[in-house]
Order: C-alpha cells, then structure tokens, then sequence
C-alpha cells in the first residue's frame, strides 16, 4: 500500500500554531495538546469557554483556539460559575495552577465543588508558583527548596502540602475527581483519558468534575528538564498518589445521590 501523503499525525483543530512561551521541560504544553485533542474528539470546541487565572496558566489563551476570559487572581471557580449559570449550554473550563487554586482560591474552588457546579477544573501542580520566580505554594513538599523556602519547606512553620483531591473529595457533591500526571508517556496517556472523561461529564451534566495534574517546573526545581519528570515520580507521587477519588455513575447523579 502506498504511503504518500498518508497523515500519521494532525495538528488538534483547537491547537495554535504558535511558538511556545513555555521554558524548557515545563508541562503545561503537553496539558494544551491534551485539552485541544478532547476537544476535537468530543466536538466541543465551539461551545467551549475557558477561564484562567493569573500565573502561568494565563498563557493558555495564546494557544488554544477557543472563547476565553481572564479571572483575577483565585478567582476562577467563581467566574467560571458565572458563565456556566449564565450559559448552561456552553462547556466551561477553569484552568489554575497550585498557588492561584490553594492559596487565594481556596474558598473559591472549595465552594464551586460543594455546589456541584457543572464545570470541569484543570488543576495543574507543580508544587511552586511558577510564573513569580518559583515561591513557595501550597503544594511544595516537606523540604523542597524554593525562593521562599531556601533551606526547605518546614511544616512546623508553613504546614504540609495540600491534597485537593483528598480535600475535594470529602465533600457530597461533586461527580469526577481524580489525580494523574505527566511523568512517563503511559501517564500522559492517562491523563488524557481522565481530561476526557471530565468533559464528558460536563457534556452529560453531571455536576462538577476535578482532574489534577502533576506537572513538570524544571525551571524553579533548579533542575535539568529531562529530570523533571523523574523529580515527579520520585518526589511528587508518593505524597500525591495517581487515583480515582470520585466516579459518580450517570444515574446516581442525576438522582443527587451518594458518590461510589
């Protein structure tokens, strides 16, 4: 059989071609090619919204082909609650980084998810704030080095790190959460899956969904790109483990019932 002008990969539609901004290693572009190919593959790019905070996940609107609007800092859930109230009809997505969802947005995204809000959340960690020079977030591990943390995070001072799956998943409404990461191509596969899924969720109404994503930072861990994704195999998943928190069924859902 004839190979010539045989496509073994296209471009998702809802992709940009456009340079990344992007430092070397980091994972939100691996995030934006999974996001722009659920897209595709649910038809839903033109009914998509998506909400950003400030940070580096601001930077999504220079490459994701869809309607979008700026939060301010934290304050995401609360916008993206607006739109989709506003807009019933339209699949919203908020897209935040640790500090802006754990830090400013606490309350923000833990009563989005108490409410069931029929949105989906992308919560990228990377255990820093990535876009200010790399402090100290919510998610920055027991003795992990940062700008703020030199000699390493001490939880008799600052605390320890902030599960939101966990924390979420102690509340009755919501319908999908679930942790993934980027660290090996099967866990990029993975996350993929779970994005799609959460989408879907929304498409089917089925009230909030939450996928977190171990992302790499190499940048701010002061290391080299190819060891970021080993730093999150090795630093990252043993305090946040990979798993399924909340699978509501269809039907359990939409009868407000229990969470499996």
């Amino acid at each position: 059989m004839s190979t010539q002008n045989l496509h073994m990969y296209r471009r998702p539609e809802a992709l940009l071609n456009v340079r990344t901004h992007y430092c070397a290693g980091c994972g939100h572009g691996i995030i934006h090619k999974l996001f722009a190919e659920a897209l595709g593959e649910l038809n839903i790019r033109e009914e998509t919204i998506v909400v950003a905070p400030v940070g580096c996940s601001v930077l999504l609107y220079n490459y994701i082909n869809v309607d979008g609007l700026e939060a301010a800092h934290g304050r995401t859930p609360a916008v993206a609650t607006g739109v989709k109230r506003a807009q019933p009809n339209r699949i919203v997505v908020s897209y935040q980084g640790d500090g802006d969802l754990l830090a400013i947005g606490t309350g923000e995204t833990l009563h989005a998810a108490n409410r069931g809000e029929n949105i989906t959340v992308i919560f990228v960690n990377n255990a820093n704030y990535g876009m200010t020079g790399g402090q100290m977030a919510p998610t920055t591990l027991v003795d992990q080095r940062t700008l703020t943390s030199p000699k390493g995070r001490n939880p008799q001072e600052t605390g320890y790190p902030i599960r939101a799956c966990e924390l979420l998943s102690t509340l009755e409404a919501p319908a999908y959460i679930e942790r993934v990461s980027l660290h090996n191509p099967g866990a990029v596969k993975k996350t993929k899956k779970a994005i799609v899924k959460a989408l879907q969720y929304q498409k089917e109404g089925r009230g909030y969904s939450f996928v977190e994503i171990l992302s790499m930072c190499p940048t701010n861990w002061g290391i080299e790109p190819a060891a970021g994704a080993d730093w999150i195999k090795t630093s990252m998943v043993p305090w946040f483990p990979h798993k399924v928190f909340r699978d509501r069924p269809a039907e359990a859902a939409a009868a407000g019932g229990k969470a499996s």
